[in-house]
């Protein structure tokens, strides 16, 4: 079983579509069943998860989900989500040392893990209605995954 698209809620679906068009993700679905129905899907460069908004979908309120970006290079990433018009926040990691990114920045300290533990560094930002990204570096997978 996997996970293959999350729906997030948007106030402006072609808004929305604009924006994730633009940091390069690849459009997969764009359907206009009728003035109620519209669904689009979008998925990141290398996902094998896609993310979908629109009319009549399940409810998502806009800007309540908060998901998870694994890359190669946190810096690599976030220079080209830049490149691309996004707010990306500065690289952080947990200032205790932990392998979990806190919704609390005083947690934060600047710059990657010291260690550059696999998902030990983050960085952050948001699409236009306030959908959170955490993009974290992910070099080696944890046992099991």
């Amino acid at each position: 079983m996997k996970l293959e698209a999350v729906v997030i809620g948007v106030s402006d679906v072609d808004r929305a579509k604009h924006f994730y068009k633009g940091l390069g993700w690849r459009e997969d679905a764009d359907f206009m069943i009728d003035e109620g129905f519209r669904a689009v899907q979008l998925t990141p460069p290398g996902s094998p998860c896609s993310i979908q908004f629109g009319l009549g979908l399940p409810p998502a309120r806009p800007g309540s989900v908060a998901l998870f970006l694994a890359v190669p290079d946190i810096e690599a990433a976030r220079a080209e989500l830049i490149a691309h018009g996004a707010d990306v926040s500065e690289v952080f990691h947990d200032a205790g040392g932990g392998l979990a990114v806190r919704a609390d920045p005083a947690t934060h300290a600047p710059g990657p893990d010291p260690e550059r533990r696999s998902y030990a560094s983050y960085a952050t930002f948001a699409d236009p209605d306030g959908n959170r990204y955490v993009v974290q570096e992910l070099t080696t997978r944890l046992p099991g995954r």
